[in-house]
């Protein structure tokens, strides 16, 4: 194994995954309103769908296969309307609630979870086009095309993993009632930020 791309690759992942965006300020989220075991699911949903992406990349590395930019910026429209939908409500709860209750209700689902981790975390098909043109530069980690790929994408799971871990911990270290309050109102307008931002680039997109 080539060491010193693998180290370049995991620093690189680092510093991507880090970069605050939907999936971080959909952790930050659960963390701050509904607890560490709730946004740890979570996570592991944004996972399970990076790895369904990677593999659709990888197919489409192997087959060289086409991909219909129209589809994908549909598909992205799709997905930024889910995430504009977690923030609506986000922003509805959290400005509803009286001040200093941002817990979430005993017996109430709250954001976040398994399946709503996946479906942020798929939301944008694009990320399909990072993974083409990502991958490729640190294939040569080893001989074979294929442990390759099963090194890169294990490594950006424990690396996505690990970072968003460090966000929930971190949120639970300074959790209050006012705090988490603040925390799912930033990350409410941060994830309706990001669904206005992919919305109008998408139409734009679509009507060139």
């Amino acid at each position: 194994m080539n060491t010193a791309l693998t180290l370049t690759y995991a620093l690189t992942v680092l510093l991507l995954i880090a970069t605050p965006g939907p999936v971080v300020a959909l952790i930050v989220n659960t963390a701050a309103k509904s607890g560490s075991r709730k946004a740890i699911f979570t996570a592991v949903g944004t996972n399970w769908a990076s790895l369904v992406l990677i593999g659709a990349a990888a197919w489409v590395i192997l087959t060289s296969a086409a991909i219909d930019k129209a589809w994908l910026s549909g598909m992205s429209l799709l997905g930024c309307l889910f995430i504009g939908y977690i923030a609506v409500g986000t922003l509805r709860e959290c400005l509803q609630a009286p001040a200093g209750e941002v817990a979430e209700q005993p017996g109430k689902a709250g954001r976040g979870g398994l399946w709503q981790g996946f479906m942020v975390g798929i939301s944008n098909p694009k990320d399909i086009i990072f993974f083409i043109a990502f991958f490729p530069q640190f294939i040569q980690i080893t001989e074979s095309f294929s442990k390759s790929m099963v090194v890169l994408s294990l490594l950006w799971v424990l690396i996505d993993f690990a970072v968003l871990s460090l966000y929930i911990f971190a949120i639970g270290k300074i959790a209050s009632q006012r705090s988490n309050r603040m925390i799912s109102l930033a990350s409410g307008i941060a994830l309706l930020l990001i669904a206005a931002g992919g919305l109008a680039y998408n139409l734009k997109e679509l009507a060139g």
